[in-house]
Formats: C-alpha cells, sequence, structure tokens
C-alpha cells in the first residue's frame, strides 16, 4: 500500500539522533536547527527522557481517563512550578490542533458565542475550527469553513475592538511569535490592548504557545513577555520532546464540568512520564538560561552577515530573512553541509528552531556554512 502523498520530502533517512546531531543509515551526521518543527526541546534521545519513557513503559503505557492517574497531577503541579503560572488547570490532550481546537470548543462553551478573531499570518493547526482559524486558504476544506472566523491585521488595534463591540466573538486566538507565518510579532501596546479589550467584552484571550513555549522565547511562554493574562494557553510540541503531548491551561475563572472536554490517549501514562522528563530537565538543567544566553550569540553572529536583511523573533524561534527565496539555500544547507534548518510561508524567511541544548560550536558550524553558500 503506497503512503498517501501529501508530504513533499527530503531524501534524507534519519536512523538515530542524540542531543543536537541526528544520523542517517550511512552515519551522515547532521546538525539539527529545526528540531522537527521546534519539537525537540531538550534534544534528541537526552538520557533522562529515555529512561523516563522506558521505565513506564516497562509498568504501564496506557490506560483510559476513567481511572485515577497520579502522573497527570504530577505533570500539572510541575508545570505550573516551572512556568509560574499559578492557579490554572491542566486538560491533557494529544497535539497542538487538538489544544487550540480545544481551547476554542471551551471559549465558545463557556461565552456562549461563535466568532473567532484570529489574525494574518498566523497558523494554529489543521482540525476543523482551528484550521479555519488558520491564515492559508489552501489548507481550509469547505466543511472548515463553515466556522465564523475573522482574520485580522497583526497591530491593527481599532478593528479587534470593532470587531470585539459587536458581542458575537467566543475568542480572541494569537501567537505571541509566529511560526509558520514568518516569526512576525506584534507590539508591546497591541497585545496588551487585545488582553483589556478581551476582558471588556466577555471574550476569551488565547495564547497560542504551541511552537513557541517550554522555554523557546527565552520566558517559559512568549507571552510572560507582556503584560497579559489570558484565559486559555495552548501547548504541545517542546513539551513531549518528540511523544505526542498536548494540553491547554484554563484560567481558574472557567469552570469544569463533566463531559465538556474529552479524548482517549490525552494524558496517558507515557505522555506524562516524557512531560515530566522534559520539564524536570529544563529546570535541573537551566536550559532557558542557556536560550537566552545562544540568542544572543546567534544574533550577533547574524548582524555580521550583509546578506541578511532582518533578523526575527525572540530566544531560539528566530528567523533569517533575505531578498531571495531561500529554498535552495535550505537544500544546499542540507545535503552539502548536512544542517536542518526550517522554511516559512515567507519563501524569504530561514527558520531557526534548535535544540534548547544548542551551544556556540554549533552555531558557528552553521554560519561558517551560511557564508560559504552565500559565497557560491
Amino acid at each position: 500500500m503506497p503512503l498517501f502523498n501529501v508530504y513533499p520530502l527530503y531524501n534524507i533517512t534519519p536512523v538515530s539522533a542524540k542531543d543536537v546531531y541526528v544520523y542517517d543509515e550511512k552515519g551522515t551526521e547532521y546538525l539539527d536547527l529545526y528540531g522537527g518543527h521546534a519539537v525537540i526541546s531538550i534534544g534528541h534521545a537526552h538520557p533522562n527522557y529515555v529512561a523516563a519513557i522506558s521505565n513506564q513503559v516497562a509498568k504501564l503505557g496506557f490506560y483510559s481517563n476513567a481511572i485515577q492517574n497520579p502522573l497527570q497531577v504530577e505533570l500539572a503541579d510541575r508545570l505550573e512550578a516551572v512556568s509560574g503560572c499559578k492557579d490554572y488547570e491542566l486538560f491533557l490532550c494529544n497535539s497542538g490542533a487538538e489544544a487550540n481546537e480545544n481551547a476554542l470548543k471551551l471559549a465558545s462553551f463557556v461565552t456562549n458565542k461563535s466568532r473567532v478573531i484570529a489574525f494574518k499570518n498566523g497558523f494554529h493547526g489543521r482540525t476543523s475550527a482551528a484550521v479555519a482559524a488558520t491564515d492559508n486558504p489552501g489548507i481550509i476544506a469547505p466543511i472548515n469553513a463553515q466556522q465564523k472566523v475573522t482574520i485580522l491585521e497583526l497591530n491593527d488595534i481599532e478593528a479587534v475592538k470593532t470587531e470585539l463591540e459587536k458581542g458575537d466573538v467566543c475568542a480572541v486566538i494569537v501567537e505571541f511569535i509566529q511560526g509558520v507565518g514568518g516569526l512576525d510579532i506584534a507590539t508591546k501596546e497591541f497585545f496588551e490592548e487585545v488582553d483589556v479589550l478581551c476582558k471588556a467584552n466577555t471574550t476569551f484571550f488565547i495564547a497560542d504557545e504551541v511552537q513557541s513555549g517550554y522555554g523557546r522565547s527565552g520566558k517559559f511562554f512568549a507571552f510572560q513577555h507582556y503584560n497579559v493574562t489570558p484565559d486559555i494557553i495552548s501547548i504541545a510540541k517542546g513539551m513531549g520532546n518528540g511523544f505526542p503531548i498536548g494540553g491547554i491551561l484554563i484560567h481558574p475563572c472557567i469552570e469544569a464540568k463533566f463531559g465538556m472536554l474529552g479524548t482517549t490517549f490525552g494524558g496517558n501514562h507515557l505522555a506524562c512520564a516524557a512531560g515530566l522528563a522534559v520539564l524536570n530537565t529544563l529546570e535541573e538543567e537551566k536550559l532557558m538560561d542557556n536560550v537566552n544566553e545562544m540568542s544572543v550569540y546567534f544574533i550577533e553572529k547574524a548582524k555580521e552577515i550583509p546578506q541578511i536583511k532582518k533578523i526575527k523573533g525572540k530566544g531560539l524561534m528566530l528567523g533569517l530573512e533575505f531578498d531571495f527565496e531561500v529554498g535552495d539555500l535550505r537544500k544546499k544547507l542540507i545535503y552539502e553541509y548536512h544542517i536542518f534548518t526550517g522554511g516559512a510561508s515567507n519563501k524569504k524567511l530561514l527558520r531557526i528552531l534548535p535544540p534548547l541544548t544548542v551551544k556556540k560550536e554549533h552555531i558557528n558550524q552553521f554560519f561558517e556554512a551560511l557564508v560559504d553558500v552565500l559565497k557560491n
């Protein structure tokens, strides 16, 4: 049976990985500065992570959410402690799309409204409401387009105010650092005013931290760079270091009811073991400090290259913008220099999303290769 052909694939077959390196079937070593879409947070095959999953699967890999699971409680407590999000409650699921889907559903349930405000170049997932709130008509099927979504320009606070005052908006969903869209960030004033307007209009403010969360921005969550209090925070990618896990943090003003949300696999024992290993390693190894140090170093190196027209993003969620499309550049980096990087809907942007364990020597290796490619 052939695979359903929906992915354009590089001709590379990874078979193993360690920290910031990936190895193919021929033993070729690749520097991973993309982390599989920002998923690899604490490094490939981290010993804490491997031990946690191995020990758990040997005892109990899965049971349903109809029973007590102390690992879920432990994960919630650790997440509260490490993130600083006091008094929020946790609902666990399996992916970022599912997290945003549940966030939007919960907002609609509680407010009894149905319209969503999202923003140009935003990406929130590929499921029903999440994909409708994504600014990419090419991935929105007619069944998704039935959702009531208004896409506005980032930083257009008057448009947000006008739409909220119509009284039918259940949620405003925003990435505090856009991912697929190209690392754009709204102004501090915009984010903080949106938060105020949401609260004044009985509308939920949803922080999509699926890609920017878990230390990648230099703080645990990207919204923590601003004076805002999201009603719901969606999380996934770096949460499990490769194991499928997602969730939403829910403000205590929102009351749970039996049956309101549900999942079969969400919060399973293996997922919780992976999630706990990530949180413990982030804290023990002070990886957010490393993010901030390496971010400064990376940006300093990038400023030395005249072909780079703009440096975008924060922390280790960075973009390098050129005055040409970067598709061929990415191919040369991966095939000739054995370095993984990422693209974006902005075809002139190179995305850099390495494991949070990346060091100066890895950044140096990248820039030496980049300078070499740009000469040719």
